[in-house]
């Protein structure tokens, strides 16, 4: 195997969509919005997807346009109860410790979400390094700048050496553009968007062993 190192999303990637949790924490944003800056109910989803499309995340937006506090953002939007969504999956423990590759979490969240999520899911010991949405500011994924730091921090100078596993079909076609190999989770198929396509983590190992 080529492959040296694994970056792997965080949300509706460690944990399947249908837990529920980023559905509750785009809530979350949609009420930040609405009371902390005083959007409309009906300009929100307009505004959402707009600067999501621009910036790549809606928080990269509102820094641009609406002048927040990131860090108030980020607590408001996480501040949930995450044992009520999520739940630790040993097959998915077992496997993710099998590989033997450097594997690091790369987010658009804060290092504060990404380390209670991997606290309750029992895989915080597994993943030595996360690279959030702070360490990589100005940019997020997919931005090509991004994913220039990544590896830099990994320790990486070839991207083919990497592998980007996300849920989100512009983040790997991104990551695939960057040079890196790109899997994608969840319930949609690669259609060319990445190298590979997975939704049960069994699967894994020898997709990687293909690439």
């Amino acid at each position: 195997m080529q492959i040296t190192t694994i970056f792997f999303d965080l949300d509706d990637t460690l944990y399947p969509s249908s837990a529920g949790l980023w559905k509750a924490i785009k809530e979350r944003m949609n009420e930040y919005m609405r009371e902390h800056l005083d959007i409309s109910e009906e300009e929100i989803p307009v505004l959402r997807e707009k600067y999501f499309m621009q910036y790549g995340t809606t928080m990269r937006g509102l820094q641009a346009h609406h002048n927040i506090d990131t860090d108030d953002f980020l607590a408001y939007v996480h501040d949930l109860p995450l044992t009520e969504y999520l739940t630790p999956d040993p097959l998915q423990r077992e496997i993710i410790a099998s590989l033997p590759t450097r594997n690091l979490i790369f987010t658009n969240a804060d290092i504060f979400h990404a380390q209670r999520v991997l606290t309750v899911l029992k895989l915080a010991d597994l993943f030595p390094s996360i690279v959030d949405v702070n360490a990589v500011a100005p940019y997020c994924k997919p931005m090509p700048e991004s994913f220039a730091f990544v590896m830099q921090t990994a320790g990486e100078s070839d991207p083919s050496h990497c592998v980007m596993i996300d849920d989100i079909a512009r983040t790997t076609r991104a990551a695939r553009q960057a040079g890196m190999f790109s899997i994608l989770y969840g319930g949609v198929s690669a259609n060319g968007d990445a190298h590979a396509h997975f939704t049960n983590w069994e699967e894994l190992p020898e997709i990687l062993e293909s690439l």
